[in-house]
């Protein structure tokens, strides 16, 4: 390990244990430097790195100072805490949403992708360029439900270390975590079932509830925490649910990670009501820290957890690869597969299973957490210059999104029309809900490079809300 990274995990270690506190003075470069018997420019880089982190801040004249604490936004005390939807009727406005994100024009804030530049193309391209060289008549047939053989074996292998023991032979591989999370669904439930959503929740989770004409009971999920389990567990008693579809790591849109201890009450909770768990995983390779968070997986004993994920996220999102541990459900999925999609593309599966072999995972998720810590310390830091005071911003360790909420009297989605005419978008928090509750929320993507253009972008959209709490028309 390099020397200033060292000295960084020693002062992040130091500020985690409160032994620095919030404006509490650094040592300065030269007292660091003596006390570390680092150089000074090996102390000037390390406190640069933690200065674009957020971890610490300088002052002209004065010197380094550790940060403010991290907020974090509260459920609102006057939401309900369980709510029930028998229809949901949401798909348009999501679609509406996400094509405007598409315009080369528009600063894509409100996009649930990360900056594709992030992502190794050149490597990605020539593991395809390789495969297609290679590529047989036989491996159409071979790539069919569950996926291919090598890549199903790399995945099986990457749960291992973490502890998990998931067999090739319960991994399905589907065109993106979408199809994982709909198949999913799909083999647990049938049309007119009771199934327990996070709220706020991905919209994903609305769209497949829509279109499997499935009933909601969306139960309260704190920023910081969490699922509300004690609203679960009554919820659980109180009507037939069939399944729960949860987001433990890096929650979309709040940004929340379930705890150890709360993601194994999770499951037992769940396992005594025989409730299927729909897990969403697609954001645990973003976590900020030096440790994975463990899945809700890692607590199965019943095998009643269906583990979604994909490769969208963190390495590519266009070649549409996930994948679902699905333990004894695997061949209903692949059944189910088969009547829809058919399979995953072969060349896609072949490529990535190449890439994977190289052993630059790894060392590119590296870089990529370290890429989205600084921008999401950026952004961060933009919008609390520019938003008014009354903004506040809920943090989260890991992922590239940031959930906000304004005054009650700003309606989000009136400010994502009003946005969207600057060229800005926003993702509105009638998104993430089938009711109103959240009309005064927005999330933001923070994955993109930062520059003027995002800078002005954030300043436009300060002003905007301003203008809305001032009454003013755009």
């Amino acid at each position: 390990m390099a020397k200033y990274q060292q000295l960084i995990d020693q002062i992040q270690q130091q500020i985690s244990t409160e032994i620095w506190l919030p404006g509490e003075k650094l040592p300065s470069l030269r007292e660091q430097v003596s006390l570390s018997s680092m150089s000074l420019m090996t102390v000037m880089h390390a406190y640069q790195v933690l200065e674009s982190q957020g971890w610490i801040q300088s002052r002209p004249q004065s010197g380094y100072y550790v940060a403010p604490r991290a907020e974090f936004l509260n459920q609102p005390a006057s939401h309900q805490k369980v709510q029930l939807a028998e229809s949901v009727d949401i798909n348009a406005f999501i679609f509406d949403v996400l094509q405007a994100c598409r315009d080369p024009h528009i600063i894509p804030f409100g996009s649930a992708f990360p900056d594709p530049g992030l992502f190794p193309q050149r490597q990605l391209m020539r593991s395809l360029a390789t495969v297609s060289h290679t590529l047989k008549p036989a491996d159409a047939l071979n790539n069919l439900p569950p996926g291919n053989e090598a890549l199903r074996k790399t995945l099986a292998q990457r749960y291992a270390l973490q502890g998990i023991q998931v067999s090739p032979d319960e991994i399905v591989i589907t065109n993106g975590a979408m199809e994982a999370l709909n198949l999913s669904m799909q083999a647990v439930t049938e049309p007119g079932d009771w199934v327990a959503i996070e709220n706020p929740c991905f919209y994903g989770a609305l769209q497949v509830i829509e279109r499997l004409k499935l009933k909601a009971v969306a139960i309260a999920t704190d920023p910081q925490y969490g699922m509300d389990l004690a609203e679960l567990s009554r919820a659980l008693g109180r009507w037939p649910i069939k399944a729960c579809w949860v987001m433990t790591n890096q929650q979309n849109p709040v940004g929340c990670t379930l705890s150890k201890e709360k993601k194994q009450q999770l499951v037992t909770l769940l396992e005594q009501h025989q409730v299927m768990l729909i897990e969403d995983d697609v954001y645990s390779e973003l976590y900020f820290g030096s440790e994975k968070p463990l899945p809700a997986k890692a607590f199965d004993r019943d095998n009643r957890v269906l583990h979604c994920s994909s490769f969208s996220k963190n390495l590519v999102a266009g070649f549409r690869v996930g994948w679902v541990a699905a333990g004894k459900h695997a061949q209903r999925i692949q059944r189910l597969q088969l009547m829809s999609t058919l399979a995953t593309s072969a060349p896609m599966q072949l490529a990535l299973a190449n890439y994977l072999g190289t052993r630059s995972y790894d060392s590119h998720l590296r870089r990529l957490r370290q890429q989205l810590e600084q921008r999401k310390n950026q952004a961060r830091s933009s919008l609390k210059r520019h938003l008014p005071a009354t903004a506040r911003i809920n943090d989260s360790q890991g992922g590239y999104f940031l959930w906000i909420e304004l005054p009650r009297q700003i309606n989000t989605t009136e400010l994502y029309y009003r946005a969207l005419q600057h060229n800005i978008s926003i993702a509105p928090g009638k998104m993430f809900s089938s009711g109103e509750q959240y009309a005064n929320y927005f999330r933001f993507n923070t994955a993109w490079s930062w520059g003027e253009a995002q800078e002005a972008a954030v300043a436009k959209l300060g002003g905007l809300i301003s203008d809305m709490l001032a009454g003013r028309s755009d």
